[in-house]
């Protein structure tokens, strides 16, 4: 079993070839590899099914013992047609990867979450079988590397899971013109009703042409040709027609949400004046993100998020999904619920995850795995994490907010030291510089510096008896702006030095109702259930709680579906819901809170 699905579907080229499948396979616990050249000459004497990792049940080995360094190696033969360039790509790996072909350096990568790629064009023959070779670095016990919810103890306990080491992430081979298309980014404007494109080209040559044709369901929309004078280019498109705008803008009838995600296809064909040519499918969504009045407004007008916390693990896969539709089964789960999205937690998602949370309209916030210490090395690798992030998924209209800090992870005294601070500000900073088109958290749950949103982690609702504990929720704004300097947790709410500035307030983290319907005292939650009934009536008790609030702009659960010892899922591991998904959706059917609509009312007549 492995995957075959195109692993970029926002930037697809039709030729392209798999190389996921099995591999040749060792671990190298003496760190002796390189020195002998593995690369050139081994007896290997494991095989694995890439792209899952060694500690995976589908990767054939399921291992889950600490291994630093591991090998791969397969043959490939290149179907590059005449004067192709060949691209080797690899999704990701954990955590650092060196990469040979026939032996000789191809390059490296470092950074666990993040896509890389290498121009091989040099280095292979048309239909010569040649040797591909992997050393994967993953240093287990190393606390400055990024790394989320994977444990750097080799033990999965509390909130920390499995490692993940090596490939887990399709690999492949793409084959383009020696000139081709090597990015573009979407800046949609619904105010004016267009789409302004900026975009970059490898290898150019003076008189390379770009077309670009836009369609909405098969129907033309726009044609444009531009011809760049150097290898960048930005030319704004209008995709709705006055007519069409009216209609579209008061009846989201072009628009993205999650409840109408219409997307725009665009065909990029790159033509240079020898003849060569190169043809990229895309797609894009119209919709804008921004704050005001205390609220956050999707498409100008206030939206209020009902979000889910994701692990984004499988038993069978961990960090790897086992297929293509366990993506779309777990956003269509979460919906049929109630949600309209998720906080992918401490992990760079999938583009395939992506690509249907597009296509089914499921708002993402995404996050990277953060390094559970504060030292220059950690800084860096969490900047250039970022910058690649970024680079991968700008254009996914799902993902509303980026989150690089979670919960004061590997800035533990943020609260008051100022580099950690600085520190702070400036993945604010350098994300917005990166991406003015989506909202920036700081530091989601708590010691919050810089940011956009104010998102508060409690889950401090006690038992039915302990209610009291969570009436705070119910206060007004004014109430809320008090608990913000005084907060009932064991953090402040901000940093020292920094003040609630009127933000939308959403609750991030609350929930997490352990409920283990086979074996009752075993994994954990936050509070307990012990029958169907019980963690029924838990779910009404807390939404009722929140639905009450007259200040919170939306919230996200904890969580989902179980993961490893946390059993505080709406799902089993295995994505068996506890109770009927019918029932969820009855509690969280009453949101959106009355008090967002009748701001909402007097925001629009303003």
């Amino acid at each position: 079993m492995y995957r075959t699905e195109y692993p970029q579907p926002q930037f697809q080229r039709k030729h392209w070839q798999n190389l996921n499948g099995q591999w040749q396979f060792a671990f190298d616990d003496a760190d002796e590899g390189q020195r002998k050249q593995w690369y050139r000459e081994h007896d290997w004497s494991e095989h694995i099914e890439v792209p899952f990792a060694y500690q995976s049940q589908l990767s054939g080995i399921s291992d889950t013992t600490g291994h630093a360094v591991v090998w791969y190696q397969r043959t490939v033969t290149s179907q590059a047609e005449s004067g192709e360039t060949v691209l080797l790509h690899f999704g990701a790996v954990d955590y650092g990867a060196d990469v040979w072909l026939d032996g000789q350096f191809i390059g490296h990568h470092q950074g666990g979450h993040t896509s890389f790629s290498f121009d091989i064009t040099n280095q292979v023959s048309d239909s010569a079988e040649h040797t591909l070779t992997v050393r994967v670095w993953d240093p287990i016990h190393d606390e400055e590397v990024t790394r989320g919810k994977q444990s750097w103890t080799g033990r999965s306990e509390g909130i920390w899971y499995t490692n993940t080491t090596g490939i887990w992430q399709t690999v492949w081979l793409e084959y383009v013109p020696q000139t081709y298309l090597e990015s573009v980014q979407y800046f949609p404007d619904i105010s004016a009703g267009t789409i302004t494109i900026k975009g970059t080209i490898k290898h150019f040559v003076p008189g390379t042409q770009v077309q670009a044709v836009i369609t909405f369901k098969d129907d033309p929309v726009t044609e444009t040709i531009v011809t760049p004078e150097i290898d960048s280019f930005t030319f704004t498109a209008d995709v709705f027609a006055k007519k069409i705008f009216r209609s579209g803008y008061h009846n989201d009838g072009r628009l993205w949400t999650p409840e109408h995600p219409h997307l725009f296809a665009i065909r990029f064909t790159t033509k240079t004046p020898n003849g060569e040519q190169d043809v990229i499918d895309s797609y894009f969504g119209m919709r804008e993100v921004r704050t005001e009045s205390g609220m956050v407004f999707l498409n100008n007008r206030p939206y209020y998020q009902k979000l889910v916390l994701d692990q984004g693990y499988w038993s069978e896969g961990l960090l790897t999904a086992p297929s293509d539709e366990a993506f779309k089964k777990d956003i269509k789960l979460a919906k049929a619920m109630g949600f309209n999205g998720a906080r992918l937690h401490q992990k760079v998602e999938d583009p395939r995850f992506l690509y249907w949370a597009d296509q089914l309209g499921f708002i993402c916030w995404g996050e990277c795995a953060s390094a559970p210490v504060f030292s220059a090395r950690a800084e860096s690798a969490l900047y250039a994490e970022w910058q690649e992030i970024i680079d991968r998924d700008f254009n996914h209209p799902a993902i509303i907010t980026w989150v690089p800090l979670n919960e004061s992870w590997g800035v533990r005294s943020i609260h008051d030291d100022r580099q950690q601070q600085h520190f702070s500000q400036a993945l604010y900073h350098l994300i917005h510089s990166l991406d003015p088109t989506r909202l920036v958290q700081s530091n989601d749950g708590w010691e919050q510096t810089e940011t956009d949103i104010c998102a508060i982690h409690n889950y401090s609702h006690g038992e039915s008896a302990e209610s009291p504990q969570y009436a705070y929720f119910k206060d007004s704004l004014s109430t809320w702006q008090k608990l913000l300097s005084q907060p009932p947790g064991s953090f402040d709410i901000f940093a020292k030095g920094f003040a609630y500035a009127g933000q939308p307030i959403l609750l991030t983290e609350f929930g997490g109702i352990g409920y283990n319907k086979v074996d009752a005292d075993a994994g954990w939650g936050y509070t307990g259930a012990h029958s169907d009934a019980e963690f029924r009536n838990e779910l009404q008790r807390i939404f009722t709680a929140v639905a009450s609030s007259k200040s919170l702009n939306g919230f996200c659960y904890t969580q989902l579906y179980d993961t490893e010892q946390e059993v505080n899922g709406l799902m089993t591991y295995d994505r068996t819901p506890k109770i009927p998904v019918k029932e969820i959706y009855e509690i969280l059917d009453y949101f959106v809170p009355s008090y967002i609509e009748s701001q909402a009312r007097e925001h629009m007549l303003s």
